[in-house]
C-alpha cells in the first residue's frame, strides 16, 4: 500500500510539473500576442491622429476652394453685369454715331466761339441776330453729341477695363481653387490610403486578440487543472503521512513490547537492566 501510493505521488508529481510548464508555455505565448496587439494599437492610435490631422487640412482647403469658388462667381456675375453695361453704351454710342455731325469737335466749337464773337461785337438786325444764334443753338446742340459720344466711348473704356480685371480676376481665383483642389485630393488619397493601413493593422490586432485569448484561455484551464491536481498530492501526501505516523507508531509499540519482555525475563533471570528496559519497566509500574 504505501509503496503503491509512494509511486503514484511520484507520478502526480511528474504530471503536475508537465501541467505546469505547458500552462506557462501558454502564459507566454499569450503574453507575446498581447505585446504584439498593443503595439499594433499603438500604431494605429498614432495612424489614427494621422488621419484627424489630414482630415482637418483637407476641410480646410476645402473651405478655402468653396470661398475661392464664390469669389470666382461673384467677379463672374460682375463681369456679365459689366458686359451688359458695355453693349448698352454700345447701343447708344451707335445711336449717336448715327446723329453725330460730319465736322469735327473743334471745328464745330471754332465756329460757335466766331459766331458768337460776331454776335457780340457787330450790329445785327434782329432779324439777322436771331438768325445766328439760332445757329450757334444748332452748333451746340451737334457739339452735345460730340460730348456725349466722348463721355461714353470713355465710359466704355472704363467698362471695358473693369470687365478686363474682372475676368482677370474670376480666372485666378479659378486657378487658385483648382491648385488647392488638387492638394485637397492630395489629402484626402493620404488620408483614405492611411485609413486603409489602420483598418489592415486593426484586424491584425483584433487576430493577435484572439489568439491572446485563447492561450489564455488554455492557460486558465491548465491552471485550474495544476490546483485541482495539486489538492489531489496535498491529500495523498497527507494520506501517506497518516500512514506512515500509524505504521511509526505501530513499530514503536512493538518494539516496546519486545523490550518489555526482555527486561522481565532479564529481571527475573536476575540480570542487569539496560537504561532503557529499567524505563520501560518503570512506565509500566513493574518497577
Amino acid at each position: 500500500m504505501s509503496e503503491l501510493s509512494k509511486e503514484r505521488n511520484k507520478e502526480l508529481d511528474q504530471e503536475l510539473s508537465q501541467l505546469r510548464q505547458e500552462r506557462d508555455k501558454f502564459d507566454l505565448e499569450a503574453r507575446k500576442w498581447a505585446d504584439k496587439r498593443d503595439t499594433l494599437h499603438e500604431e494605429i492610435k498614432k495612424l489614427r491622429k494621422d488621419i484627424g490631422s489630414l482630415r482637418e487640412k483637407r476641410d480646410k482647403l476645402n473651405d478655402e476652394v468653396q470661398l475661392l469658388k464664390n469669389l470666382r462667381e461673384r467677379a463672374k456675375q460682375q463681369r456679365n453685369e459689366k458686359h451688359a453695361q458695355i453693349a448698352n453704351v454700345k447701343e447708344t454710342i451707335g445711336s449717336l454715331k448715327k446723329k453725330q455731325p460730319p465736322r469735327r469737335m473743334h471745328q464745330i466749337e471754332k465756329e460757335i466761339e466766331n459766331l458768337e464773337w460776331k454776335i457780340q461785337t457787330t450790329a445785327y438786325t434782329l432779324k439777322e441776330e436771331k438768325q445766328l444764334t439760332e445757329q450757334v443753338s444748332i452748333l451746340e446742340a451737334q457739339l452735345l453729341i460730340h460730348k456725349q459720344m466722348k463721355e461714353f466711348e470713355k465710359d466704355l473704356m472704363k467698362l471695358r477695363a473693369e470687365e478686363k480685371a474682372l475676368e482677370t480676376e474670376a480666372r485666378d481665383h479659378h486657378e487658385r481653387l483648382a491648385q488647392l483642389a488638387e492638394q485637397s485630393q492630395k489629402f484626402h488619397q493620404q488620408m483614405a490610403e492611411t485609413s486603409d493601413r489602420a483598418r489592415l493593422l486593426q484586424k491584425d490586432a483584433d487576430e493577435a486578440h484572439q489568439i491572446f485569448v485563447e492561450n489564455k484561455q488554455k492557460a486558465r484551464e491548465l491552471d485550474q487543472k495544476c490546483k485541482q491536481l495539486s489538492e489531489h498530492v496535498r491529500t495523498l501526501r497527507g494520506k501517506l503521512r497518516e500512514f506512515e505516523e500509524e505504521k511509526r507508531k505501530k513499530r514503536e509499540t512493538e518494539l516496546r513490547k519486545q523490550l518489555e519482555e526482555t527486561a522481565l525475563e532479564k529481571l527475573k533471570r536476575g540480570e542487569k537492566l539496560t537504561w532503557e528496559e529499567f524505563k520501560a519497566l518503570s512506565e509500566k509500574g513493574i518497577i
